[in-house]
């Protein structure tokens, strides 16, 4: 379609920037959304949607992946942003922190990861969003990723959903959006980033097999996983599942198909 363009490849001028809701425990693909370009949003403005990824994530434990959640206050608060959302349980990482050890305490690396996890959890904090932040900085500094970081809320954005990202892009200096592969209604959006000279990619990552107690590989835990499993080589391994980004007709293509094999009668 005439408003898409190529995602730029080589140029001095070129300004990468990807923007995404920083949540708890994030998976290994959130980081590696991270690493590929020159600066990360953190869509901390976003509403906050209850039971997401936003509060909880999963380890892997014995019987399968396992839930870790963190108890927010949101009676009574419909439509609240991220940034605003406030923890109700102060005593909740002891339940989350015995679960890491049950299911880690022997994994190769945990001594290396487990006293800086803790201290992080253990910290007093009113919201949500500060410890999210705590934990993305820490791990992505673990994975050895340098992209500088800025959240949304500080930009002072207007805008909602695509135009709060056109927003950010334009105050940022980008040329080229890689969007989050899930926000597929950006496909309807493609002309306000054209009309800024923006150029959307989509992520394309697939999560890597790596070691991990308790076989059968399953992937999508957080990154944790990745680390008490494999310390020091998990920056590596994550980049391992990073592909090419796919072009909006190539997602466009897929969301079709998608569509296709759903209407499909099943005999």
């Amino acid at each position: 379609m005439g408003c898409e363009r190529t995602f730029h490849t080589a140029a001095s001028d070129i300004v990468k920037i990807a923007i995404s809701q920083p949540g708890y425990l994030p998976w290994a693909g959130f980081f590696d959304l991270i690493d590929q370009v020159d600066q990360f949003v953190l869509l901390d403005d976003a509403q906050f949607v209850k039971q997401s990824w936003h509060q909880r994530n999963r380890i892997k434990s014995s019987t399968g992946l396992q839930w870790l959640t963190v108890p927010v206050v949101f009676r009574g608060r419909l439509g609240q942003p991220l940034c605003e959302v406030e923890i109700r349980e102060p005593q909740f990482w002891r339940k989350h922190l015995r679960s890491v050890e049950v299911n880690y305490g022997r994994a190769r690396y945990f001594e290396d990861y487990f006293p800086q996890l803790k201290e992080i959890l253990e910290k007093p904090r009113e919201k949500l969003i500060d410890l999210n932040l705590a934990l993305v900085q820490w791990l992505a500094g673990e994975l050895s990723i340098k992209t500088p970081m800025v959240r949304s809320s500080t930009l002072h954005l207007e805008g909602n959903r695509s135009g709060h990202l056109v927003a950010a892009c334009e105050r940022l200096g980008a040329t080229d959006y890689l969007s989050p592969h899930s926000a597929t209604y950006l496909l309807d959006d493609l002309d306000m980033f054209a009309e800024e000279g923006i150029a959307v990619h989509f992520q394309n990552y697939n999560c890597p097999e790596y070691e991990q107690r308790f076989p059968p590989f399953l992937p999508y835990a957080s990154v944790v996983d990745l680390l008490f499993n494999e310390g020091p080589q998990s920056g590596d391994i994550m980049r391992k599942g990073r592909g090419t980004p796919l072009t909006p007709d190539q997602v466009r293509a897929a969301v079709e198909k998608m569509k296709q094999e759903r209407d499909i009668p099943r005999i």
